[in-house]
């Protein structure tokens, strides 16, 4: 039996994979009411695009597929590389130094929970 699943996807964040995974693991395996209330007190600048695109997810679920919003929860979130920017800034001696300003894809995957007949489980 093949489970209804609902994703959206964002190709361009500022900030690295590596804090982005860090509010990504906040919200990995929780309902959406209660990934929604914690990324909306999160306070690091990732949270708020991650909350846009939770709401995103949640319309997609909603509109596209038929799935009830009580019953979603978060399945996946994926955090990958996007593209880098590369700048230089001028150092001692005439040299340049390399700065590199990266940006990440984030994938989050919802999913209705299986018994949602109003029992807890």
């Amino acid at each position: 039996m093949m489970e209804k699943q609902s994703r959206a996807m964002l190709k361009s964040v500022k900030g690295s994979p590596q804090k982005v995974n860090l509010v990504a693991d906040l919200i990995r395996c929780l309902d959406v009411k209660k990934a929604l209330n914690i990324l909306s007190f999160v306070q690091k600048r990732v949270a708020k695009p991650m909350h846009d695109l939770l709401r995103s997810a949640i319309s997609n679920a909603e509109n596209n597929h038929d799935m009830d919003v009580d019953a979603l929860y978060v399945k996946e979130v994926l955090v990958g590389k996007s593209l880098v920017l590369k700048r230089s800034m001028p150092c001692a001696k005439g040299r340049g130094a390399r700065i590199t300003k990266p940006f990440s894809k984030i994938t989050i995957i919802l999913e209705e929970k299986e018994g949602t007949d109003g029992s807890k489980g």
